[in-house]
């Protein structure tokens, strides 16, 4: 994050909002300009790609689904929107600690005797590493004891939309992103990846909450995509992964989709209105029939 926090302070905060006399490199200033961004950021990340999944991707014939709520959308972003603020305190405090050089962030690919294959070898390592351990804190959020105040709020949404990928318990959603923070403490990692990764995992968050999206077959097997998703908000003890199916199913707890078996959400309003449908059709047959004078009263 010090090369967000760089071009912030050059282009704005240096310039135009900060006393010449406060120094860039001083710690409360850097906390505020962190805070400033990472909600700024997370904002803009969610409105807009979730604005793009809602009208591109998610098929609103999911909205006729019987629990789908009234006013959903709206309340989605409501939730979203006064829960981010929270979720940024703990994070920029963790921005803070590797802005301040306590992580093992680096600039240069040269710097380590693998180069690029490291870099590689490093996003890998980081998808493996942070899906590994949010099965586990999303697994425990499930827990008696702690689901009803932490995670039940997020679980209001049987049948998702996008907006509702950020529709967290403050609390909740920091827990369930601390693994991206843990990694760059723990292992060599490029700043400008760690950024990447860090705006793609927020995109993909986003993407799981789209409802009946289906991945190619090549990789049903192993992605846990938008189907495998809304049969754990709907289902509750399945699919708890967040990129990968490995985890589910060494713990136990993978289901193969019902979308894909043909009884998904999205399957059962189209046929819920297929036969209504099909119902309406044949009594305009037989009001036809019986304007024809086909029918007698009997009939």
């Amino acid at each position: 994050m010090d090369l967000v926090l760089s071009i912030a302070d050059y282009y704005f905060f240096t310039p135009y909002v900060y006393p010449a006399t406060w120094p860039e490199d001083n710690i409360f200033r850097q906390a505020i300009t962190l805070l400033i961004v990472t909600n700024l950021g997370a904002y803009i990340l969610y409105f807009f790609f979730a604005t793009l999944s809602y009208y591109f991707v998610y098929d609103h014939l999911l909205m006729k689904h019987p629990q789908f709520l009234k006013n959903q959308v709206s309340r989605e972003i409501t939730h979203s929107v006064q829960s981010m603020p929270w979720m940024s305190i703990p994070t920029v405090a963790l921005f803070l600690l590797e802005v301040r050089g306590y992580s093992k962030l680096y600039d240069g690919i040269g710097e380590f005797p693998y180069g690029w294959f490291q870099l590689v070898a490093s996003v890998l390592s980081f998808l493996f590493f942070t899906d590994m351990l949010i099965y586990w804190i999303h697994r425990g959020l499930h827990h008696r004891l702690v689901y009803k105040r932490l995670h039940k709020p997020h679980h209001i949404w049987k049948i998702p939309t996008p907006f509702a990928s950020h529709a967290f318990h403050p609390l909740d959603g920091f827990l369930q992103s601390l693994p991206y923070h843990i990694y760059p403490f723990i292992f060599p990692l490029h700043k400008v990846v760690y950024l990447g990764l860090y705006i793609l995992v927020n995109i993909w968050t986003i993407s799981i909450h789209d409802g009946d999206f289906r991945v190619p077959q090549l990789l049903k097997p192993f992605i846990n995509g938008s189907a495998h998703h809304t049969d754990h908000h709907m289902l509750f003890d399945y699919n708890y992964g967040q990129y990968f199916t490995l985890w589910d199913r060494i713990g136990g707890s993978f289901r193969n989709p019902s979308s894909f078996e043909g009884n998904g959400p999205l399957n059962y309003v189209k046929k819920m209105a297929e036969e209504k449908h099909n119902s309406h059709g044949g009594n305009g047959y037989k009001n036809e029939k019986l304007f024809n004078g086909e029918c007698t009263k009997t009939e």
